[in-house]
């Protein structure tokens, strides 16, 4: 099996070209071999590159722990760069089908003609709570002994602002906030310090991969906390520990709009696929 190791900001993804093979037939338990960075290839999770009847490429993403998950915001610019520069569908805007339906992405290739940056209509985040899915009812409610604010990306996060990320927050709660029970279906969660209206800087503990370099639909979940609890401005720029993300939830359309690099780092062979 073919595959090629990209990344958004640190956040790598082990990604199958589905259009020129057959897709593995058991990509969960591919994503827990392919992933384990001792013995495998090493990733945050795999994502499968797949022909679609509704959009230019469909994206289906696993996490480390084979859990499959509705989406990925750093993961969605990787498969449009990949669709881009290997020819599978060279235009912009593409349309890329996912978990949470069909989603547009605007491409910034560099002077080589590949793809350096892309910019996602991530449309509009979910904050009703039996859509999340969540307990929580409103902003910056108890979540263990922190205050969060649940938001729904197409994908559940629990948002926490701290004064500052002192003592690595993400690591030392993260494992435990993740299967709070206010989250039937797990949690992402998210430490962000407000250094003004429009900077943050945040850590993420994913559902299913553990502490990763960036979050992407967890930094637009970050945006719209920020903004619904009054610390932040509807643009927002993220520094994360693996890059930069900016943020923009529009006025206009109530669209949460993310843009960030995406990097291809090299291909290869796995045995056995």
């Amino acid at each position: 099996m073919r595959f090629t190791k990209l990344h958004g900001c640190g956040n790598d993804y082990v990604y199958v070209d589905c259009f020129s093979q057959t897709a593995p037939a058991d990509p969960a338990e591919l994503a827990r071999i392919i992933s384990d960075r001792h013995r495998g290839v090493g990733a945050d999770g795999l994502i499968l590159i797949l022909p679609s009847n509704t959009a230019d490429a469909r994206m289906r993403m696993f996490n480390a722990d084979g859990s499959e998950g509705e989406m990925c915001g750093n993961g969605i610019r990787c498969v449009a760069k990949y669709v881009y520069d290997h020819d599978i569908a060279r235009k912009s805007p593409l349309a890329i089908e996912t978990g949470r339906g069909v989603l547009t992405l605007e491409l910034f290739p560099g002077a080589d003609g590949r793809v350096e940056r892309v910019r996602v209509d991530m449309g509009e985040p979910i904050l009703d709570p039996a859509r999340v899915p969540t307990t929580l009812a409103d902003i910056d409610m108890p979540f263990g002994p922190f205050l969060a604010t649940a938001v729904s990306m197409g994908n559940p996060h629990a948002v926490i602002f701290l004064p500052d990320l002192s003592g690595d927050p993400a690591r030392q709660f993260g494992p435990e906030l993740e299967r709070h029970p206010a989250f039937p279906q797990r949690v992402n969660v998210h430490f962000a310090a407000v250094l003004s209206r429009g900077e943050v800087v945040m850590q993420s503990w994913e559902r299913g991969s553990g502490l990763t370099q960036a979050c992407g639909t967890g930094a637009c979940a970050v945006c719209v906390a920020g903004v619904l609890t009054g610390r932040t401005d509807r643009r927002l720029l993220a520094h994360l520990p693996g890059g930069d993300l900016e943020l923009d939830w529009s006025e206009i359309d109530n669209h949460v709009y993310m843009t960030g690099p995406a990097v291809e780092v090299f291909s290869g062979d796995w045995p056995g696929s």
